[in-house]
Order: structure tokens, then sequence, then C-alpha cells
């Protein structure tokens, strides 16, 4: 919605095209103004200090733990914990759930369409524990069939891992039908919500999910801040990820008792400002509805992939259905190398990522070693699908074919 762009200063006077959506988003002026605020009236050290500035950092960070519990409905505050990323985030339960809770003898289901984030921390834990890694495999579609999931899951399974939307494809994964499996099995389940938490509403209890894992600059909030939902009792269970300042009750000098859910895993320093970003991004994104947002998102991406269609040189990966893509469109380009379709898109002004999406394993199930992608949100217009789509429809002639 081409209004909301005079909400974005880095959309302001320049014709850039910016459809890396799925990699970051633009932050709005809230956003930062939210940021700012803070920084010039209380910058100070929550959680310890007694003074005026330490109390005010210290509500309003706790007031961002509260605005992140509501918005993916998590029933506790204490159950957000929070963390620089998605990233940090699954290899918090990694190293705490997982090298404390598995054996050899157990298995980790997890996708092949995973991102590396949820892949490489339970290669680690598969290493160093002997637990087995099970991939459930998807189709050229992206849907993993349901008799994939009733085979792969078993009684061995302790921990299924999958993302909610795919980075490459798009698709949205049947969450709540796999964790409902996954928990008859006697099985946690892990939900990377990087790409479904900016694009859809999102309950972790209705999803079933035991831990659910959510980047801020993702969902237009700044780089560096992200969130852990954990069921609380796991999350009381489990050992400190890192240890050292904030996260203890006391100290001597050979032993330790830490504190209690969630500061005993926010060892350090916070980043409280970035807590504030994130929580003014979650009220704008409240401020513009997601009946707006999923719909523009929809249309857009419709539009997208009906003109890509009409290129008979442009293969589009995924479903061929436009609603199961979640605003992203992952294609490739007869002849030409994505890198090269990137770079001749970023002289026309227009930003896309190309390469493996940090998504190799189904890089390579899909046959290919790279593709160029375009991800789109409810900010983007159909003036700028039409003009990337010309742009395509140039790129071979560009390259002398």
């Amino acid at each position: 919605m081409a209004r909301f762009q005079e909400d974005f200063p880095i959309f302001r006077d320049n014709d850039v095209i910016y459809f890396d959506n799925a990699a970051t988003t633009q932050r709005p002026v809230q956003v930062m103004d939210a940021m700012r605020a803070f920084n010039d009236e209380c910058n100070a050290n929550p959680l310890r200090g007694l003074y005026d500035w330490s109390v005010r950092a210290t509500e309003a960070y706790e007031d961002a733990r509260h605005t992140v519990a509501q918005f993916i409905g998590a029933e506790r505050d204490c159950e957000i914990i929070f963390t620089r990323n998605t990233t940090e985030s699954i290899n918090l339960v990694a190293y705490s759930w997982g090298l404390t809770n598995l054996k050899e003898g157990d298995e980790i289901a997890i996708t092949v369409m995973e991102h590396h984030s949820d892949i490489l921390p339970w290669q680690m834990v598969s290493r160093q524990t002997g637990a087995k890694l099970v991939y459930l495999e998807c189709g050229q579609d992206g849907v993993i069939p349901k008799e994939e999931y009733t085979a792969k899951i078993t009684e061995h399974t302790r921990l299924v891992a999958l993302a909610e939307v795919s980075n490459v494809l798009g698709i949205t994964n049947p969450v709540r039908e796999i964790a409902d499996f996954a928990h008859d099995k006697g099985a946690v389940v892990l939900v990377d919500g990087a790409q479904s938490t900016p694009h859809m509403p999102v309950n972790v209890r209705e999803l079933g999910a035991d831990f659910f894992a959510f980047s801020g600059h993702k969902l237009m909030g700044p780089m560096g801040i992200g969130a852990l939902y954990g069921r609380i009792g796991l999350l009381n269970e489990m050992p400190p990820f890192l240890t050292g300042g904030e996260m203890i009750e006391s100290v001597d000098r050979y032993s330790a008792t830490f504190a209690p859910v969630p500061e005993k895993f926010e060892a350090g320093t916070v980043n409280a400002s970035g807590a504030v970003g994130l929580a003014a991004a979650i009220e704008y994104l409240k401020k513009v509805g997601w009946d707006d947002i999923m719909n523009q998102e929809r249309m857009l991406t419709r539009r997208l992939m009906g003109e890509l269609a009409e290129l008979p040189e442009v293969t589009v990966y995924g479903n061929p259905d436009p609603d199961r893509h979640c605003g992203i469109v992952t294609f490739n380009i007869e002849g030409v190398h994505p890198h090269d379709v990137a770079s001749i898109l970023d002289s026309e002004h227009i930003c896309i990522r190309a390469g493996h999406h940090c998504a190799q394993p189904l890089m390579k199930h899909l046959g290919v070693s790279s593709t160029a992608r375009a991800s789109l949100y409810f900010y983007n217009t159909e003036e700028e699908v039409d003009r990337f789509v010309r742009a395509v429809g140039k790129v071979r002639g560009w390259m002398g074919y």
C-alpha cells in the first residue's frame, strides 16, 4: 500500500524497489522514534538500578516483553526470552534443552526446507549426544505429505523442529497437525516463526508450539533483537544458555543460584532499546491490521506470479497456487545465473536476493544450486511489481541472448 511508504524514510525521494523483505524489512519512523525516545529519556541499564532512569528503562523493557507475549499468544510474559534473533533463539534451545535431554537412540525430526539456523544446531546436538537426525521431505511444491511425517515421527522422536513458513518457497506448513501428532508420540515441538510472524497472526498455544522463535528485523523492528517463546514448564527445567551478570540470584566463590525465568536466560546487559523498537514495530503492525496486510500481499503475489508466468524463460519454484507463497516468489531465468539476475536488477534500482538462501539441503532437493528470490511486504505496490516483471523480461537481452 503506497500510503504506508510515507512512514518509511528509506523510501522517500528515491525510486528503489525493495523486494528482499524475507531477509529484512524496512523500519517505519514510529519504530525509530520509539528507540530515540528511550535513548533520549531513560537510557540506563535495566533491572538493577534503583534510580529513576533505570526504573523507567526496566519498565519499558518489561512492557516490551508483555507486548511480545500478547502478540504471539503466550500465556505468561515470563515465557518470552529476548535474544538477538531467531538463530540465537534456536541455539538456546539446542544447547540448553537439546544437550540436556537428548541421548543416543533418540531422534530429532526436521524438514528438508529448514533454514541453516534450524539445521546446524541440531547437527551439533546430534554429534554430541548420538541422537539421530531425521529429515521430513517435501514435494516439489513444498508440501510435506501427511504420510511423510506420520511415518518418520515415531516413539523415538524427542524433538520436531520446523519452519511455519519456508523462506524459499513461502509454503505454510501444517504446524498444528504435525505438532499434535508429535505430542502424541511424546515429542517437543520447536517452530521457526521468522517468516510467518511478520505476515500472519500467530498464536503459539493454538499452534501447539513448545518453543517458538522469531526476529525483530523481519517485522520492521531493529536488527539485534529477537524472541524465544518457551513453555514455562520446559524453561524452568532448562539450564542457562549463557552465564554472567543479571541472570543470578546469588554467587559465592564456588557456586551460584540462578534467577527465575526469564532472567535466567538473559545474561549480561540487555538490548533494551531494541526491545522497545520491537514493541513499536508490533504496535505498527497492529495499526495496519492483519486483514489489510494479508490481502495486500496476496494480491501482489498473485499479480507477480501471473505476470512471470507470461515469460517462458522464467521458472518459478514451489506451489503453482500464488496463495501458498506467503509473499515469497523464488525463480530462475534460463541461461542466467541468479547472481547475474540480482546484479542486473540492482542496476535498475531493484533489490532482490540471489543464492542458496541459507537452505542448501532444499536447493539440492529441488535440483538447483541457487535461485533468485523476490519477497514482498504490505508496503510494496502493484506498480513496483509491474516494473519488476518488465525488468526481469529484459534480463536475457542484457546478457546477450
